[in-house]
């Protein structure tokens, strides 16, 4: 995918953050090869306080604060070591001021994992809307709380945020509020097609032709229509879908069965390849009890696609459990990358790296007319991983997706 030099000119990319490289891989997707550090100062007084400074030249007095005149600033923001979210919160709203303060027509942040968006209901039942009915019991787990969600979307608007992108956001109510506040203007992208052509085009998972043999898996009732968009997406007509059930005995204990409403049951599914999705992990403690519950199908394989991957410490620990065996992931959290993140599952874990998708969804809303790629993700696999090493058809498969990304 390419710009024109006149068009890439007319859209700035920056971030919270001059040293992003998730920023900087969709800067470069956008046409944009000028280093984010040479377009935004992130200026810190003495007093610690943050003041961003769009560069402009030293000698140009007839245009002050019109240096971004026309022109679509987009602010990538994702999470770091370094800074807090709260501290990455701060910087969007002050960057965004900037950029609207010096002439831009338009901010879009684009925020692969939407920061707040477990904190998206609060204490009364008109605060956050859900698609079920809100019981005592739910209202009570945020007593005492912010909606901190809509706070954040307010303030994003305030500030001069014109349209926000984010990457799988799974709370119907974050999604609900969020199109409210910005009048439509809420861009939630579902992986659906990044998904069906790897697990289409590698060797992660054996089935037949038509998907015999292959099962997809949602973990519970709220990824039910993810995966059943998945499995339309993937078009293997004789593929299996199966719903768990999941209750929740206590703050980290789960118990998993096979949900009354679920499209099939375990019946003829003895040896098959089996995927999970959902859009994130934190723990991995549903996830591993779905992993053992399912061993009673004695699978082939069992692999776990999801989205956003928090790779806390418990949760590396529990998800190296033989249960599980491998997971597939997205670079939202761009940590994931970092091998020391990883951990113990450097040997199961396959990163797929979609800066270049966000890009062609970026030309899409800013109507810039591109040379769009059909499969623009790339592929980050660790060389712990044995599956890069089984065929070599795949390896030939692996280097023309990168030649393309």
């Amino acid at each position: 995918m390419t710009l024109s030099t006149s068009q890439s000119t007319n859209v700035v990319v920056v971030s919270n953050s001059s040293d992003n490289p998730f920023a900087i891989d969709v800067a470069y997707a956008m046409g944009q090869h000028e280093d984010i550090a040479d377009i935004i100062s992130m200026k810190q007084f003495m007093n610690s306080e943050f003041c961003p400074r769009f560069i402009s030249d030293e000698t140009d007095f007839d245009n002050i604060g019109q240096k971004l005149k026309g022109k679509s600033v987009i602010i990538v923001s994702t999470t770091s070591h370094v800074q807090s979210r709260q501290e990455l919160a701060m910087a969007n709203f002050i960057i965004a001021r900037a950029a609207k303060e010096n002439g831009a027509e338009r901010v879009i942040l684009v925020e692969p994992d939407l920061f707040y968006s477990a904190q998206d209901r609060g204490p009364h039942k008109d605060l956050g809307e859900t698609s079920f009915e809100r019981d005592i019991k739910d209202i009570k787990k945020f007593d005492g709380q912010p909606f901190t969600a809509k706070l954040y979307a307010q303030m994003l608007k305030l500030s001069g945020v014109d349209t926000v992108m984010t990457i799988h956001n799974h709370s119907d109510s974050v999604q609900k509020m969020f199109s409210e506040v910005f009048e439509g203007n809420f861009h939630n992208l579902i992986p659906y097609g990044i998904y069906a052509h790897y697990l289409l085009n590698s060797n992660i998972l054996n089935y037949g032709d038509e998907g015999e043999g292959l099962v997809l898996c949602a973990p519970d009732k709220g990824a039910r229509d993810f995966v059943k968009q998945m499995y339309n997406t993937l078009g293997l007509t004789k593929a299996k879908f199966i719903m768990l059930d999941k209750e929740r005995t206590a703050e980290r204990k789960v118990e998993i069965t096979l949900h009354k409403e679920s499209e099939h049951t375990f019946e003829g599914l003895d040896g098959a390849s089996i995927v999970l999705f959902d859009d994130m992990v934190r723990t991995g403690s549903t996830i591993i009890k779905s992993c053992q519950f399912l061993k009673q199908i004695n699978p082939e394989r069992m692999v776990f696609a999801v989205s956003h991957f928090y790779a806390s410490n418990e949760g590396r620990e529990r998800m190296a459990h033989p249960a599980l065996g491998e997971i597939l992931t997205l670079n939202t959290l761009p940590t994931i990358l970092n091998r020391d993140e990883q951990g113990r599952l450097r040997k199961k874990m396959v990163v797929l790296k979609v800066e270049k998708w966000l890009a062609q969804e970026l030309c899409k809303i800013l109507g810039l007319p591109q040379s769009e790629e059909q499969n623009p993700y790339k592929i980050d696999m660790s060389s712990k991983n044995p599956r890069f090493k089984r065929k070599i058809w795949y390896s030939d498969e692996l280097h023309e997706l990168n030649k393309k990304g």
